[in-house]
């Protein structure tokens, strides 16, 4: 598919029981927005928490991180409710995204946010928390999944059986990988294509944990935000694991509903490298296959590796 100077929609993704891009109709965006996408647990909650502390320096946010910056693209939440909360803001606004940059309308004006990580570590993050939904969550998706005639296996016990199937199905048909999510490749794929465009700014989770100070410094100054050096500190300390794991009640207040234990299961590591553990020389094989089919050779190097773009 040949790209555009600019970014075009092209694609719907929908009928998932997760993910629904037709929802992005429901607002206009502002020019000054802030969306900040990932495939998923490559550090979504954790940018979202560093823009609301942008945002709001002193730590006083209005509301919960996810209700200000809401998921819209999330398939589940009254798609009213959320688009008039976001109406109603007043204050510069943040929205999370999951989906690659094909199944979304770009907005010259508004300023994007890409966060990356190694395919390797998401898997890890993933595996907990496909395991640890609640009775209720999986119920719900698996409904969805019947009611058009798919399934969405939620009863997995071992982990190198779900690694084998993220990393050689798909749920959409022009992707080769991610079941039953998407694929984390085609989305940081699909962003890295554009990353020449001055609105959008590409941020790697492992440079966050190796140095979180010079990361959101260089996020206010991208955001055009005045960050004020005597409320630095407290900012770093509330976007640090620990603190976000427990104060997780002001940055996703509904996290037991999906979730068994809640933040405790969703703030699971929060490191690198478990999979190191886990996947053999067969399992890196596939992996190595799919980066290979998926990925520049360029957009692999930073999504291992992390650096400036």
């Amino acid at each position: 598919m040949q790209k555009q100077a600019l970014p075009q929609k092209q694609r719907e993704y929908d009928n998932h029981p997760v993910i629904d891009s037709k929802r992005w109709e429901a607002i206009t965006k502002r020019p000054d927005d802030i969306i900040i996408s990932t495939s998923y647990k490559a550090g979504t909650t954790w940018m979202q928490t560093i823009v609301a502390n942008l945002l709001y320096q002193d730590g006083e946010f209005p509301q919960p991180v996810s209700t200000m910056g809401p998921w819209l693209d999330m398939n589940g939440p009254p798609l009213e409710m959320v688009a008039a909360g976001l109406e109603a803001q007043t204050d510069r606004r943040f929205i999370k995204t999951h989906l690659p940059l094909d199944g979304f309308h770009y907005h010259p004006d508004v300023k994007h946010i890409v966060v990356g990580r190694d395919g390797r570590d998401v898997f890890m993050s993933l595996w907990n928390h496909h395991s640890n939904y609640t009775d209720g969550m999986k119920e719900g998706m698996v409904d969805f999944a019947k009611s058009i005639g798919r399934e969405f296996p939620v009863g997995i016990e071992d982990i190198k059986d779900f690694w084998r199937m993220w990393m050689a199905r798909s749920w959409f048909d022009w992707e080769s990988d991610g079941f039953p999510y998407w694929s984390h490749l085609h989305h940081v794929q699909s962003w890295w294509d554009y990353r020449h465009l001055p609105n959008m700014e590409f941020v790697h989770f492992a440079d966050l944990l190796a140095d979180s100070e010079s990361e959101v410094r260089r996020l206010a100054a991208y955001l055009e935000i005045d960050l004020q050096e005597d409320k630095v500190p407290g900012i770093l300390e509330r976007i640090s694991f620990g603190s976000m794991k427990a104060n997780f009640d002001n940055i996703m207040a509904d996290a037991k509903q999906v979730w068994k234990g809640g933040g405790d299961a969703f703030m699971n590591k929060g490191t690198n490298g478990r999979w190191r553990d886990v996947l053999c020389t067969d399992d890196l094989k596939l992996y190595d296959a799919a980066v290979a089919k998926a990925l520049t050779p360029e957009c692999a190097q930073w999504l291992e590796h992390g650096g400036p773009v």
